[in-house]
């Protein structure tokens, strides 16, 4: 073998390892903190909450008299439609990974709290929202929203969390996420909101 081809896969085996050493480094930071930023989640923190990790794909103000906003509403009671004088839908559009071997528990809801303290829980809708964020097990290597979902396949490809919040607290902003590990509600997890 000349010396030329022994040289070249020897400075590609250096450049490999100091590449897999410099993945190593990254791998032990937790990320707890995070601000959404840009379109579809577009340089997005992916947040750390127990063994999972969670991205903000996109927060906005929903529409029901949009064609596109009233299939995130769907599912609900008619008592859950009724927004009170004051109140705004506001949906956030969430991705979640398991990278792990192991199926793991997403985080069943989310809070979105302003800076005056007000505190807004997602509403459930029926299994006939396609769209909706419901957490549960999320399997070994997988995701959510699961590949080949309608959620999936929006721009988004994120489950959307439903909120009424009062149309002040859009005011009182920054709004955060804040994201409990379902297993240990001493481990969370917040991302600013873009409204």
């Amino acid at each position: 073998m000349s010396s030329r081809p022994r040289k070249l896969s020897t400075a590609l085996l250096a450049a490999t390892a100091v590449l897999t050493l410099a993945a190593c480094g990254d791998s032990h930071s937790k990320v707890t903190t995070g601000t959404y930023a840009g379109e579809s989640g577009k340089n997005a923190p992916y947040l750390d909450v127990g063994p999972l990790k969670y991205q903000v794909q996109l927060s906005r103000q929903l529409n029901p008299a949009n064609p596109e906003d009233s299939a995130y509403l769907a599912g609900l009671t008619p008592a859950q439609r009724l927004l009170l004088p004051g109140q705004q839908w506001f949906g956030v559009f969430m991705q979640v990974y398991n990278v792990n071997e192991h199926p793991q528990l997403a985080a069943p809801t989310m809070v979105v709290i302003d800076t005056q303290g007000n505190t807004y829980t997602p509403l459930v809708t029926d299994p006939t929202n396609r769209f909706a964020y419901r957490g549960g097990v999320v399997p070994a290597n997988g995701r959510i929203p699961e590949p080949g979902t309608p959620a999936f396949w929006m721009p988004t490809q994120g489950a959307v969390l439903l909120y009424k919040i009062k149309i002040a607290s859009l005011d009182n902003r920054p709004l955060v996420l804040r994201i409990a590990n379902p297993t240990n509600h001493s481990e969370t997890a917040s991302a600013e909101l873009d409204v």
